[in-house]
């Protein structure tokens, strides 16, 4: 009955729980609290907890309320409820999409969106570049460390490219001024 009980209340948050996380905490302050899950200092604990740890609020609250009120079966239960809805609606959403996405009006709309999406995050990272290695024009400052990680990566990507022929994987851009950033400015 309780793994019912898992499912049922779960899957009310999932289903009404609009605007992010912070949105459905009084919802599913009103489920666990009318299913006497948790008393109201515990949920609080928790939800403190879940912000902390990677992954959704909603998921980490409910793998959590289920598995401490049915071990891991309940955690099973919890989670697939309160991320069935979403699931749902995602493949309803495709699908509709895989049809729209052959119509000749949105293919032409997409093509001329991607060079926009494009140019808005070469944009961003042109600025961040800049405003890291050089500062802002109101408040100018040159950082030496960070115009080094930045030529450092060029070069990298760059030297790659010539030698390899080929491109640098981005996750390896990312792993290297990771090591990069933890080698100048010290773990």
């Amino acid at each position: 009955m309780i793994l019912l009980d898992l499912f049922i209340g779960f899957l009310k948050v999932g289903c009404f729980a609009f605007g992010g996380a912070y949105g459905a905490i009084p919802l599913i302050r009103d489920v666990v609290m009318s299913y006497g899950w948790l008393g109201e200092e515990m949920l609080t604990y928790m939800i403190a907890v879940s912000e902390s740890t990677p992954g959704p609020i909603m998921v980490n609250l409910a793998t959590y309320i289920g598995s401490s009120q049915a071990g891991f079966m309940g955690a099973v239960v919890a989670t697939l409820a309160v991320v069935l809805p979403s699931f749902l609606i995602i493949l309803l959403v495709t699908s509709l999409l895989r049809t729209a996405l052959k119509n000749k009006y949105v293919q032409a709309i997409l093509r001329g969106l991607k060079p926009c999406v494009i140019g808005i995050v070469l944009a961003t990272g042109i600025f961040m570049v800049l405003k890291n290695c050089f500062g802002t024009v109101s408040a100018p400052n040159v950082n030496v460390r960070s115009i080094a990680i930045t030529a450092a990566l060029f070069a990298a990507m760059f030297g790659y490219k010539h030698f390899m022929k080929k491109k640098l994987s981005p996750i390896m851009l990312i792993v290297i001024s990771a090591i990069l950033g933890a080698l100048v400015y010290g773990i």
